[in-house]
């Protein structure tokens, strides 16, 4: 299922990339229609089942992102092509997103990816997702892939692939309310295994990407620095959120309060930002404190929808523009 939000970080942080798709399979295969990878210069993101397979084609999407080709659907059979012993064969289509390419998915329940014209199957299994809500499940059509487009959830961001911030992702990631973007500074921050669900995001200069969340998004900040911590609680008060909990105690707070005064937030902004976060009856353990939080969002969930289900009256009419 395609995730623009992911698509939109990994764009931010690393410019142009080559998305890679599973769009369909004969026999066996290492991953299912609509697995998908990243691809860029430096390095990738996700899986469409490893080996030989998944490396020849993260060296062709380089050489499409490198020239940037359209599209491009390729069938390989495993074995013979391979030397795999699932026996099966996959089609994989590949295409080069940027802001451009993500301009145009803005706001649809589906999208397809091919060269030359668009069949009419095509359209109307899009023009069904669009009126109908019909959403179709990945798969190839007459050459061209057709997907999901991923339904929105709470846009959680964490900052920080240190103790904790793995601690909350293991935590978090099993809870369907929420679609995690995961940032920090290298790949070599992160764990070898990535949750499910869970979009890492790396780049030199963490903060930049500030600016690419969607404002409403949720935002925990456990980076290993005190210096970038304040740099994104900055950031973010400038950009707007749903909500932003960060990691510290509170006298690391109190002179967080002193430093944004100074970069010019009224206290009425700064004030937005919570600040311990969790429950501090549970202890200092990583765990510990990834529980606490998970408890703390969970709750803010509750208590936000009950507040649009009933307006205090009774009559469940529920109030307009609350957040959480």
């Amino acid at each position: 299922m395609l995730d623009p939000v992911a698509l939109r970080a990994a764009v931010a942080a690393h410019g142009p990339v080559a998305r890679v798709v599973v769009a369909a399979h004969d026999g066996s295969s290492p991953r299912e229609p609509g697995a998908e990878m990243l691809v860029w210069p430096g390095g990738q993101s996700g899986t469409i089942g490893g080996g030989t397979l998944e490396y020849d084609a993260a060296e062709k999407a380089r050489a499409l992102l490198a020239r940037r080709g359209g599209p491009v659907g390729t069938r390989v059979p495993l074995g013979p092509a391979l030397g795999q012993c699932c026996g099966g064969a996959v089609t994989l289509v590949t295409a080069v997103v940027d802001e451009a390419a993500l301009a145009e998915m803005e706001g649809r329940a589906a999208v397809a990816t091919g060269t030359g014209e668009m069949p009419l199957a095509v359209h109307r299994l899009l023009a069904d997702a669009r009126g109908q809500g019909q959403l179709p499940a990945a798969r190839l059509v007459e050459g061209w892939l057709v997907e999901p487009v991923a339904v929105a959830k709470r846009q959680l961001w964490i900052w920080g692939a240190g103790h904790v911030g793995r601690a909350m992702v293991s935590v978090i990631a099993p809870l369907p309310e929420f679609q995690i973007t995961w940032v920090d500074t290298g790949r070599e921050r992160f764990p070898e295994d990535i949750p499910e669900g869970v979009t890492p995001v790396w780049s030199p200069a963490p903060e930049a990407l500030a600016a690419h969340a969607p404002a409403e998004a949720l935002h925990l900040i456990v980076t290993y620095s005190h210096a970038l911590d304040l740099e994104l609680c900055h950031r973010l008060l400038l950009r707007g959120f749903g909500w932003l909990g960060l990691i510290g105690s509170a006298t690391k707070w109190a002179r967080f309060r002193s430093r944004l005064r100074a970069l010019g937030h009224q206290p009425l902004a700064i004030d937005r930002i919570t600040c311990p976060i969790g429950d501090r009856s549970l202890g200092k353990l990583p765990q510990a404190i990834a529980l606490g939080v998970a408890v703390q969002l969970l709750k803010m969930k509750r208590k936000s929808e009950t507040e649009i289900a009933d307006d205090g009256n009774g009559d469940g009419k529920g109030r307009r523009g609350r957040t959480a």
